[in-house]
């Protein structure tokens, strides 16, 4: 008999303790605030400050960084890309040029600042060069070299327009991974 009122007892606990998890869980959005330490908005002022200028969606940009540098600042790639959003030195000096930075070095762009305004005009610059955003987060991993090549390629491209097959496999991978982050950014922060 007391084995079963201790059972009953411990069973009742446990169940008081489940509806508190699931109330706490529900009042206190628990899975958003976990999200939101896997898909954090640091450097936002310069995200959407750059994004907007560029025409461009800062979730794109937070996801593009992520899949870049996990948000390392000093972060360099077995290429030499360099920063957030992982630029390469003729990228970066290109950029730099475009937008007039007459004092850039590439030391530069270890700037947060400085890597978020080139990456961002460079993704606004292949968004005007390639209009379809697969294509454009394509040749932000290989190139818009590699993907104008492709694009002109019919068992790559059937309208010259859009990928339908990518033939890297790393960025057929890093396009998954970037739109899967755009998406749990736009979830989590879109509201």
């Amino acid at each position: 008999m007391r084995k079963v009122a201790g059972r009953n007892k411990r069973t009742v606990i446990l169940l008081i303790l489940t509806v508190l998890i699931i109330t706490a869980v529900k009042i206190f959005n628990i899975p958003e605030l976990l999200m939101k330490q896997f898909y954090p908005v640091k450097y936002g002022e310069y995200v959407y400050k750059y994004a907007r200028e560029n025409g461009i969606d800062p979730f794109l940009v937070f996801a593009v960084i992520k899949a870049e540098s996990r948000f390392n600042p000093n972060a360099v790639s077995r290429k030499n890309a360099k920063g957030l959003m992982q630029i390469t030195d003729g990228t970066a000096e290109w950029g730099a040029m475009n937008l007039g930075m007459k004092d850039f070095e590439i030391e530069d762009i270890f700037d947060p600042e400085i890597n978020i305004k080139i990456g961002c005009w460079y993704l606004g610059w292949l968004t005007r060069q390639f209009h379809d955003i697969d294509v454009v987060i394509a040749a932000y991993n290989s190139g818009n070299g590699n993907v104008s090549s492709w694009l002109r390629d019919r068992t790559l491209s059937l309208d010259g327009e859009k990928l339908d097959k990518i033939p890297f496999r790393e960025t057929e991978q890093y396009l998954k991974k970037v739109r899967q982050f755009w998406r749990n950014y736009t979830l989590l922060y879109g509201k």
